[in-house]
């Protein structure tokens, strides 16, 4: 199992960021998820071109996206549904990207019922590899709708979402599962066979992901 970035660790990561203006600038990110930001609100990131440069504060507004070792994030406005963090504007992690008129896998792990969250690929994530890129992992055992207590109140709960576009997210639940994770993994036949069978849900959706990444990597290779 490949570990992704950790988020909670706040160390500097190697990585790019794309702001609002499509202008790319490549260095060392660090994304905490959490805490004071420029932007009250918003999530946000740290930046620096190499470890002996000054360090730049970046809200979510300022940006369109950003990728830190093999994991690639997107900034997003708050759903209506699902676990989201205190900020109205903060950053999900793409966990399957796919073509423009495909549904992308969004996930985004926040607290329920205490506030604050963010994406937390210290979990276990090492999917990705830059936008429109494939291969990695992904860390079994991270379940969709999974809740976990927390001392200070609130519960830990990882969700899923998906479309086009985060303007278009719509939550995944149980009852949208087989046919979004068919339409989203449509190219991996062997996959959809076992949606249909429910092999998988929300509960074991890494084993899912994980499967799917493996599978990817193996016909990239063969081609």
């Amino acid at each position: 199992m490949l570990i992704g970035v950790s988020a909670k660790s706040q160390s500097w990561v190697p990585g790019y960021f794309y702001d609002v203006k499509g202008n790319k600038e490549i260095g060392l990110i660090r994304y905490k998820g959490s805490g004071n930001g420029p932007i009250k609100d918003e999530g946000f990131i740290e930046f620096k071109a190499n470890k002996k440069a000054n360090t730049t504060v970046l809200s979510a507004s300022d940006l369109s996206s950003f990728v830190m070792g093999r994991d690639s994030f997107v900034v997003a406005a708050a759903p209506r549904t699902g676990a989201w963090s205190k900020n109205e504007i903060d950053f999900v992690l793409v966990a399957v990207d796919a073509d423009k008129e495909d549904p992308k896998l969004y996930m985004f792990e926040g607290k329920v019922g205490g506030g604050g969250g963010g994406v937390q690929p210290s979990v276990g994530l090492g999917i990705g590899g830059g936008f429109g890129g494939g291969g990695g992992g992904f860390g079994g055992g991270i379940g969709g709708g999974i809740s976990i207590p927390l001392g200070g109140g609130g519960h830990k709960a990882t969700s899923y979402f998906y479309g086009r576009n985060t303007a278009e997210m719509k939550e995944l639940t149980p009852a949208n599962f087989v046919d979004v994770m068919s339409n989203i993994m449509g190219d991996e036949p062997e996959i959809v066979d076992e949606l249909h069978q429910n092999r998988y849900s929300l509960g074991n959706i890494g084993k899912l992901l994980d499967k799917f990444y493996k599978l990817q990597a193996e016909h990239g290779a063969q081609q």
